[in-house]
């Protein structure tokens, strides 16, 4: 039989795993949550907030970051922050890159996570992952903004939001808007 004929063997090789497409990373945050914080805002967006705020970040494009190279930029703060927001556009429209990286971040780091999502705590819960996610984040943020619930202070931004205390890392009053001084 000649070697044209003759079947192939196949050899199965895992899929690289997808990148992250960032908009913007900041190290040093005293806004996005307790203590000073890094804030990784991700690309994407189709659940249509009506106060979103920042649209830019609904664009599917973004620069393509490895989880692994994202981690290296959080890893080298240590010390430095208290903890990961991550926000967007949506995050969980690239859960498993994200959930990648929060392994990384609750197995090999001591900093704490809060995470941004537009969809509510119900439509959450459903989604594959989410129990991973639950383990990896210590606050959750859930459910669309809504500009004529606007609260004008604090994360919540929104009183169509929802704040899931995941661990006991933090508590409400952690959270809570700084006194006007």
């Amino acid at each position: 039989m000649s070697d044209e004929l003759r079947p192939r063997q196949l050899t199965w090789a895992p899929r690289p795993p997808r990148p992250l497409r960032v908009h913007a990373f900041e190290p040093f945050s005293e806004t996005d949550g307790p203590g000073t914080r890094a804030v990784l805002w991700l690309q994407s967006r189709t659940l249509g907030c009506p106060s979103c705020r920042d649209p830019k970040t609904h664009a599917r494009r973004g620069h393509q970051v490895t989880g692994e190279e994202m981690f290296a930029h959080i890893a080298l703060l240590t010390g430095w922050i208290e903890g990961v927001t991550i926000r967007g556009g949506e995050p969980l429209l690239q859960r498993r890159p994200v959930l990648r990286l929060l392994a990384r971040i609750r197995d090999e780091t001591s900093l704490s996570v809060i995470l941004f999502t537009g969809y509510p705590w119900p439509e959450l819960v459903r989604m594959p992952g989410a129990t991973a996610l639950r383990d990896r984040v210590d606050v959750l943020l859930s459910g669309r903004g809504d500009e004529d619930r606007h609260l004008g202070e604090g994360l919540r931004g929104s009183s169509g939001k929802t704040v899931h205390l995941l661990t006991d890392r933090y508590t409400a009053a952690d959270l809570a808007p700084p006194p006007n001084t």
